[in-house]
Protein backbone atom coordinates (compact mmCIF):
# COMPACT_ATOMS: atom_id res chain seq x y z
CA UNK A 1 0.00 0.00 0.00
CA UNK A 2 1.44 3.43 -1.21
CA UNK A 3 0.30 6.61 0.65
CA UNK A 4 1.23 9.92 -2.09
CA UNK A 5 0.84 13.26 -1.49
CA UNK A 6 0.71 15.36 -5.09
CA UNK A 7 0.39 18.85 -5.49
CA UNK A 8 -2.65 19.84 -7.86
CA UNK A 9 -3.38 22.93 -8.79
CA UNK A 10 -6.02 24.89 -10.97
CA UNK A 11 -5.65 28.48 -12.34
CA UNK A 12 -4.59 29.86 -8.65
CA UNK A 13 -5.46 27.48 -6.40
CA UNK A 14 -4.04 24.19 -5.39
CA UNK A 15 -3.62 21.93 -2.18
CA UNK A 16 -2.91 18.09 -2.02
CA UNK A 17 -4.12 15.01 -3.90
CA UNK A 18 -3.34 12.33 -1.51
CA UNK A 19 -3.62 8.84 -3.74
CA UNK A 20 -4.08 5.61 -1.15
CA UNK A 21 -3.72 2.46 -3.32
CA UNK A 22 -3.48 3.87 -6.72
CA UNK A 23 -4.60 1.53 -9.87
CA UNK A 24 -1.95 1.67 -12.26
CA UNK A 25 -3.44 3.79 -14.36
CA UNK A 26 -5.94 6.50 -13.56
CA UNK A 27 -7.54 8.85 -15.54
CA UNK A 28 -8.83 11.81 -13.84
CA UNK A 29 -9.55 15.52 -15.02
CA UNK A 30 -10.53 18.65 -12.97
CA UNK A 31 -12.51 20.82 -15.08
CA UNK A 32 -12.61 23.95 -12.39
CA UNK A 33 -13.01 26.75 -15.31
CA UNK A 34 -10.18 28.49 -16.92
CA UNK A 35 -9.77 32.28 -16.68
CA UNK A 36 -7.83 34.70 -19.13
CA UNK A 37 -5.66 37.46 -16.51
CA UNK A 38 -4.80 41.17 -18.21
CA UNK A 39 -2.19 43.41 -16.28
CA UNK A 40 -5.25 45.54 -15.16
CA UNK A 41 -6.94 43.17 -12.91
CA UNK A 42 -7.31 44.25 -9.00
CA UNK A 43 -5.39 42.58 -6.41
CA UNK A 44 -8.65 42.24 -5.38
CA UNK A 45 -10.52 40.50 -8.28
CA UNK A 46 -7.56 38.22 -8.40
CA UNK A 47 -8.29 37.01 -4.45
CA UNK A 48 -11.67 36.26 -5.29
CA UNK A 49 -11.30 34.37 -8.08
CA UNK A 50 -8.47 31.94 -6.37
CA UNK A 51 -11.06 31.43 -3.88
CA UNK A 52 -13.71 30.77 -6.09
CA UNK A 53 -10.96 28.04 -7.96
CA UNK A 54 -10.37 26.78 -4.30
CA UNK A 55 -14.36 26.14 -4.31
CA UNK A 56 -14.82 24.59 -7.15
CA UNK A 57 -11.70 22.27 -6.82
CA UNK A 58 -12.78 21.11 -3.35
CA UNK A 59 -16.68 20.32 -4.56
CA UNK A 60 -14.69 17.62 -6.80
CA UNK A 61 -13.68 15.86 -3.22
CA UNK A 62 -16.31 13.35 -4.13
CA UNK A 63 -15.38 12.11 -7.42
CA UNK A 64 -12.06 12.27 -5.98
CA UNK A 65 -12.67 9.97 -2.88
CA UNK A 66 -14.76 7.98 -4.92
CA UNK A 67 -11.26 6.92 -6.77
CA UNK A 68 -9.57 6.77 -3.78
CA UNK A 69 -7.78 9.89 -2.99
CA UNK A 70 -8.48 12.40 -0.67
CA UNK A 71 -8.21 16.76 -1.50
CA UNK A 72 -6.70 18.30 1.55
CA UNK A 73 -5.44 21.88 2.23
CA UNK A 74 -6.57 23.81 -0.50
CA UNK A 75 -5.89 27.41 -0.27
CA UNK A 76 -5.38 30.45 -2.35
CA UNK A 77 -2.35 31.38 -4.08
CA UNK A 78 -1.42 34.09 -6.68
CA UNK A 79 1.03 31.96 -8.80
CA UNK A 80 0.18 28.71 -10.51
CA UNK A 81 2.19 25.76 -10.35
CA UNK A 82 4.58 25.01 -12.82
CA UNK A 83 6.57 21.76 -14.15
CA UNK A 84 9.49 21.17 -11.59
CA UNK A 85 8.78 22.95 -8.46
CA UNK A 86 7.99 19.35 -6.75
CA UNK A 87 10.37 19.49 -3.72
CA UNK A 88 10.08 15.70 -2.99
CA UNK A 89 7.58 12.91 -2.52
CA UNK A 90 6.54 11.01 0.68
CA UNK A 91 6.27 7.37 0.05
CA UNK A 92 4.81 4.74 3.54
CA UNK A 93 4.95 1.23 2.21
CA UNK A 94 3.96 -2.24 3.45
CA UNK A 95 5.75 -5.03 2.03
CA UNK A 96 4.11 -8.34 3.00
CA UNK A 97 4.90 -12.23 3.67
CA UNK A 98 8.92 -10.75 3.61
CA UNK A 99 11.01 -14.12 3.35
CA UNK A 100 14.86 -14.82 3.03
CA UNK A 101 16.45 -14.86 -0.75
CA UNK A 102 19.82 -16.55 -0.72
CA UNK A 103 22.13 -17.17 2.25
CA UNK A 104 22.30 -15.37 5.33
CA UNK A 105 24.15 -15.29 8.38
CA UNK A 106 21.69 -12.99 10.23
CA UNK A 107 17.91 -13.70 11.27
CA UNK A 108 15.14 -11.52 9.43
CA UNK A 109 15.05 -8.31 11.74
CA UNK A 110 18.80 -7.82 12.18
CA UNK A 111 18.72 -8.57 8.22
CA UNK A 112 16.47 -5.41 7.60
CA UNK A 113 18.00 -3.28 10.36
CA UNK A 114 21.09 -3.73 7.96
CA UNK A 115 19.73 -3.08 4.50
CA UNK A 116 17.75 -0.21 5.69
CA UNK A 117 21.32 1.51 7.69
CA UNK A 118 23.01 0.74 4.14
CA UNK A 119 20.50 2.61 2.00
CA UNK A 120 20.37 5.61 4.79
CA UNK A 121 24.20 6.12 4.99
CA UNK A 122 24.97 5.49 1.70
CA UNK A 123 21.97 5.97 -0.44
CA UNK A 124 21.51 3.69 -3.75
CA UNK A 125 22.11 4.24 -7.75
CA UNK A 126 19.53 7.05 -8.97
CA UNK A 127 18.55 5.08 -11.79
CA UNK A 128 15.34 5.58 -13.49
CA UNK A 129 12.52 3.50 -12.42
CA UNK A 130 10.61 1.19 -14.74
CA UNK A 131 7.90 3.86 -14.90
CA UNK A 132 9.85 5.44 -17.15
CA UNK A 133 9.85 3.38 -20.13
CA UNK A 134 6.88 2.44 -19.86
CA UNK A 135 4.86 -1.39 -18.95
CA UNK A 136 4.69 -2.86 -22.53
CA UNK A 137 6.98 -5.87 -22.59
CA UNK A 138 6.77 -6.13 -26.67
CA UNK A 139 8.20 -2.59 -27.55
CA UNK A 140 9.01 -0.07 -24.51
CA UNK A 141 8.98 3.89 -24.88
CA UNK A 142 12.76 4.34 -25.21
CA UNK A 143 12.29 2.52 -28.41
CA UNK A 144 9.68 5.30 -29.63
CA UNK A 145 11.84 7.67 -28.96
CA UNK A 146 14.81 6.38 -30.48
CA UNK A 147 12.80 6.28 -33.51
CA UNK A 148 11.55 9.77 -33.46
CA UNK A 149 15.70 11.26 -32.85
CA UNK A 150 16.13 9.58 -36.33
CA UNK A 151 13.03 11.21 -37.56
CA UNK A 152 11.63 7.99 -38.70
CA UNK A 153 7.98 9.04 -38.35
CA UNK A 154 6.81 5.23 -39.85
CA UNK A 155 8.82 2.87 -37.83
CA UNK A 156 8.13 5.15 -34.62
CA UNK A 157 4.47 4.85 -35.55
CA UNK A 158 4.31 1.47 -35.90
CA UNK A 159 5.73 1.08 -32.44
CA UNK A 160 3.48 3.33 -30.96
CA UNK A 161 0.57 0.66 -31.88
CA UNK A 162 2.87 -2.51 -31.13
CA UNK A 163 0.25 -4.59 -29.43
CA UNK A 164 0.76 -6.28 -26.18
CA UNK A 165 0.66 -10.62 -26.25
CA UNK A 166 -3.15 -10.05 -24.17
CA UNK A 167 -6.72 -10.03 -26.30
CA UNK A 168 -8.06 -6.98 -24.74
CA UNK A 169 -9.68 -4.19 -27.02
CA UNK A 170 -6.62 -1.87 -27.15
CA UNK A 171 -4.54 -4.67 -27.96
CA UNK A 172 -7.29 -5.53 -30.68
CA UNK A 173 -7.49 -2.26 -32.02
CA UNK A 174 -3.01 -1.88 -31.98
CA UNK A 175 -2.94 -5.61 -33.82
CA UNK A 176 -6.02 -4.24 -36.32
CA UNK A 177 -3.87 -1.05 -37.28
CA UNK A 178 -1.11 -2.54 -38.10
CA UNK A 179 -2.32 -5.55 -39.96
CA UNK A 180 -4.55 -3.60 -42.29
CA UNK A 181 -3.44 0.06 -41.33
CA UNK A 182 -7.07 1.18 -41.65
CA UNK A 183 -7.34 3.74 -38.97
CA UNK A 184 -10.47 4.32 -39.05
CA UNK A 185 -11.46 0.72 -37.99
CA UNK A 186 -8.64 0.61 -35.50
CA UNK A 187 -10.18 3.97 -33.67
CA UNK A 188 -13.94 2.17 -33.67
CA UNK A 189 -12.10 -0.60 -31.84
CA UNK A 190 -9.48 1.29 -29.05
CA UNK A 191 -11.24 1.83 -25.67
CA UNK A 192 -12.60 5.67 -25.35
CA UNK A 193 -9.83 5.79 -22.01
CA UNK A 194 -6.86 5.59 -24.32
CA UNK A 195 -6.69 9.24 -25.46
CA UNK A 196 -3.56 9.15 -27.08
CA UNK A 197 -3.94 6.36 -29.10
CA UNK A 198 -7.39 7.65 -30.02
CA UNK A 199 -5.90 11.29 -31.37
CA UNK A 200 -2.81 9.40 -33.34
CA UNK A 201 -5.69 7.49 -35.02
CA UNK A 202 -7.50 10.17 -36.34
CA UNK A 203 -4.93 12.14 -37.21
CA UNK A 204 -4.04 8.91 -39.41
CA UNK A 205 -6.80 8.33 -40.88
CA UNK A 206 -7.54 12.16 -42.02
CA UNK A 207 -3.82 12.58 -42.96
CA UNK A 208 -2.96 9.22 -44.13
CA UNK A 209 -0.24 6.69 -42.42
CA UNK A 210 3.10 7.88 -44.70
CA UNK A 211 5.76 9.98 -43.21
CA UNK A 212 3.56 13.27 -43.85
CA UNK A 213 0.38 11.13 -41.79
CA UNK A 214 2.68 10.07 -39.14
CA UNK A 215 4.28 13.71 -38.58
CA UNK A 216 0.66 14.94 -37.97
CA UNK A 217 -0.15 12.12 -36.13
CA UNK A 218 2.74 12.78 -33.58
CA UNK A 219 1.68 16.75 -33.56
CA UNK A 220 -1.69 16.13 -32.59
CA UNK A 221 -0.22 14.53 -29.19
CA UNK A 222 0.46 17.46 -26.88
CA UNK A 223 4.12 17.99 -26.80
CA UNK A 224 4.42 16.92 -23.17
CA UNK A 225 3.31 13.09 -24.62
CA UNK A 226 5.43 13.65 -27.31
CA UNK A 227 8.96 15.19 -25.15
CA UNK A 228 8.13 11.53 -22.93
CA UNK A 229 9.21 8.87 -25.64
CA UNK A 230 12.74 11.07 -26.08
CA UNK A 231 13.21 11.45 -22.71
CA UNK A 232 12.41 7.87 -21.80
CA UNK A 233 15.18 7.14 -24.20
CA UNK A 234 17.75 9.74 -22.73
CA UNK A 235 17.02 7.92 -19.31
CA UNK A 236 17.94 4.58 -20.79
CA UNK A 237 21.19 5.76 -22.15
CA UNK A 238 21.43 7.79 -18.82
CA UNK A 239 20.69 4.03 -16.42
CA UNK A 240 23.66 2.45 -18.47
CA UNK A 241 26.22 5.55 -18.41
CA UNK A 242 25.45 4.95 -14.29
CA UNK A 243 26.42 1.29 -14.58
CA UNK A 244 29.53 1.75 -16.40
CA UNK A 245 30.77 4.62 -14.47
CA UNK A 246 30.59 2.33 -11.27
CA UNK A 247 31.71 -1.22 -13.02
CA UNK A 248 34.95 0.32 -15.12
CA UNK A 249 35.54 3.56 -12.88
CA UNK A 250 34.87 2.33 -9.26
CA UNK A 251 33.25 3.29 -6.11
CA UNK A 252 35.44 7.26 -5.91
CA UNK A 253 35.64 10.21 -8.17
CA UNK A 254 38.10 10.26 -10.72
CA UNK A 255 39.72 12.61 -12.72
CA UNK A 256 37.47 13.51 -15.84
CA UNK A 257 34.44 13.17 -13.51
CA UNK A 258 31.66 15.83 -13.47
CA UNK A 259 30.40 17.45 -10.23
CA UNK A 260 28.61 20.37 -8.91
CA UNK A 261 30.44 23.55 -8.97
CA UNK A 262 30.86 25.26 -5.71
CA UNK A 263 28.07 27.71 -6.47
CA UNK A 264 25.33 25.08 -7.10
CA UNK A 265 26.93 22.60 -4.36
CA UNK A 266 23.75 22.28 -2.05
CA UNK A 267 21.08 22.37 -5.42
CA UNK A 268 18.23 20.23 -3.88
CA UNK A 269 16.33 19.81 -7.62
CA UNK A 270 17.46 16.84 -9.04
CA UNK A 271 15.99 17.54 -12.56
CA UNK A 272 16.85 21.03 -12.85
CA UNK A 273 18.71 21.72 -16.23
CA UNK A 274 22.39 23.20 -15.47
CA UNK A 275 24.66 25.47 -17.98
CA UNK A 276 27.82 24.16 -18.21
CA UNK A 277 29.38 26.49 -16.03
CA UNK A 278 28.45 25.25 -13.37
CA UNK A 279 29.87 22.02 -13.69
CA UNK A 280 33.37 21.19 -12.39
CA UNK A 281 35.48 18.35 -14.26
CA UNK A 282 37.39 16.80 -11.44
CA UNK A 283 41.24 17.04 -11.82
CA UNK A 284 44.23 14.67 -11.22
CA UNK A 285 44.98 16.37 -8.28
CA UNK A 286 41.20 16.05 -6.69
CA UNK A 287 41.55 12.95 -7.45
CA UNK A 288 44.65 11.88 -5.56
CA UNK A 289 43.34 14.18 -2.49
CA UNK A 290 39.88 12.77 -2.72
CA UNK A 291 38.16 16.40 -2.83
CA UNK A 292 35.07 14.98 -3.73
CA UNK A 293 32.83 12.15 -2.42
CA UNK A 294 30.87 9.88 -4.97
CA UNK A 295 27.72 11.45 -4.30
CA UNK A 296 28.97 14.50 -5.51
CA UNK A 297 29.27 13.32 -8.41
CA UNK A 298 27.10 13.67 -11.70
CA UNK A 299 26.10 11.97 -15.27
CA UNK A 300 24.14 13.77 -18.25
CA UNK A 301 21.46 12.85 -19.52
CA UNK A 302 22.35 13.08 -23.23
CA UNK A 303 21.01 16.00 -24.93
CA UNK A 304 22.43 19.51 -26.96
CA UNK A 305 23.17 21.58 -23.98
CA UNK A 306 25.19 19.10 -22.09
CA UNK A 307 28.78 18.34 -21.00
CA UNK A 308 30.10 15.16 -21.09
CA UNK A 309 32.76 13.58 -18.67
CA UNK A 310 36.03 13.75 -19.73
CA UNK A 311 37.21 10.06 -19.31
CA UNK A 312 36.42 6.30 -20.11
CA UNK A 313 32.56 7.45 -19.48
CA UNK A 314 32.75 10.22 -21.61
CA UNK A 315 34.18 8.08 -24.81
CA UNK A 316 31.25 5.34 -23.99
CA UNK A 317 28.43 8.31 -24.16
CA UNK A 318 29.40 8.74 -27.41
CA UNK A 319 30.31 5.10 -28.90
CA UNK A 320 26.60 4.22 -26.88
CA UNK A 321 25.09 7.25 -29.25
CA UNK A 322 26.75 5.87 -32.14
CA UNK A 323 25.57 2.30 -31.36
CA UNK A 324 21.84 3.56 -32.18
CA UNK A 325 22.77 5.78 -34.97
CA UNK A 326 22.93 9.37 -33.32
CA UNK A 327 27.07 9.86 -33.66
CA UNK A 328 25.97 13.14 -35.10
CA UNK A 329 22.57 13.44 -33.47
CA UNK A 330 21.20 17.10 -32.83
CA UNK A 331 18.53 16.08 -29.99
CA UNK A 332 16.19 18.37 -32.44
CA UNK A 333 13.17 16.99 -34.19
CA UNK A 334 12.06 19.73 -35.63
CA UNK A 335 9.16 18.56 -37.35
CA UNK A 336 7.67 17.65 -33.82
CA UNK A 337 8.88 20.89 -32.21
CA UNK A 338 10.98 19.03 -29.89
CA UNK A 339 14.11 19.93 -28.54
CA UNK A 340 16.69 17.90 -25.84
CA UNK A 341 18.79 20.36 -24.48
CA UNK A 342 19.84 17.66 -21.61
CA UNK A 343 20.53 17.86 -18.03
CA UNK A 344 22.64 16.54 -14.97
CA UNK A 345 21.93 13.93 -12.58
CA UNK A 346 23.47 12.65 -9.39
CA UNK A 347 24.71 9.43 -9.78
CA UNK A 348 23.37 8.61 -6.19
CA UNK A 349 19.91 9.21 -4.03
CA UNK A 350 19.69 9.27 -0.36
CA UNK A 351 16.17 8.58 0.99
CA UNK A 352 15.66 11.38 3.83
CA UNK A 353 13.36 10.82 7.27
CA UNK A 354 13.55 7.15 6.65
CA UNK A 355 11.80 4.92 9.28
CA UNK A 356 10.46 1.57 9.59
CA UNK A 357 8.94 -1.48 11.72
CA UNK A 358 8.69 -4.93 10.99
CA UNK A 359 5.55 -7.00 11.99
CA UNK A 360 5.55 -10.65 12.91
CA UNK A 361 2.00 -13.04 12.33
CA UNK A 362 1.88 -16.18 13.32
CA UNK A 363 -0.33 -18.93 12.19
CA UNK A 364 -0.61 -22.70 13.08
CA UNK A 365 2.12 -23.67 9.90
CA UNK A 366 4.77 -20.94 10.04
CA UNK A 367 5.24 -16.86 10.42
CA UNK A 368 4.54 -13.96 8.40
CA UNK A 369 6.45 -11.16 8.09
CA UNK A 370 5.46 -7.60 7.03
CA UNK A 371 7.69 -4.92 6.97
CA UNK A 372 6.61 -1.03 6.91
CA UNK A 373 8.53 1.70 5.30
CA UNK A 374 8.71 5.40 5.36
CA UNK A 375 10.50 7.92 3.56
CA UNK A 376 10.87 10.78 1.34
CA UNK A 377 13.15 11.15 -1.54
CA UNK A 378 13.70 13.95 -3.68
CA UNK A 379 12.18 15.12 -7.18
CA UNK A 380 12.93 12.45 -10.07
CA UNK A 381 14.14 9.96 -7.27
CA UNK A 382 12.51 6.70 -7.86
CA UNK A 383 10.89 4.24 -4.58
CA UNK A 384 10.87 1.06 -6.97
CA UNK A 385 14.80 1.92 -7.34
CA UNK A 386 15.11 2.34 -3.30
CA UNK A 387 13.40 -0.60 -2.65
CA UNK A 388 14.98 -2.09 -4.71
CA UNK A 389 18.00 -1.57 -2.93
CA UNK A 390 16.72 -2.31 0.34
CA UNK A 391 15.39 -5.66 -0.73
CA UNK A 392 18.26 -6.50 -3.10
CA UNK A 393 15.64 -7.74 -6.23
CA UNK A 394 14.95 -5.67 -9.16
CA UNK A 395 11.67 -4.70 -8.96
CA UNK A 396 11.34 -3.72 -12.71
Amino acid sequence: MALLAIPVGCGQGYGELWVRNPPQILSLIVSAGSLLWSSSVSIFKQKWLSALLCCRLLEKGSEFERRGMQISHVRPAFEALKLGRLQGNHFELVIRDLKHHGKHGLELPQLIEEAVENVKNKGFVNYYGPQRFGSGSCVQADQVGLALLKENMEASVKLFFTPEDDDDLQNKAKRHFLHTGNAKESLALMPAYKARERLMLRALHRYGSGQEGCTRGWLSLPHSMRVFYLHSYCSRVWNQAAKYRLQNLGFKPVQGDLVWAESVKGLKDATEELSAPQIHVVTSDEEKNEVFSLDQVILPMPGNSVKYPENLLGQWYQDRLAQDGLKCCRFRVTPLKLNVPGCYRPLLAKPQNITYSLQTSSSDESNTHCLSLNFDLEASCYATVCLGEIMKTNLS
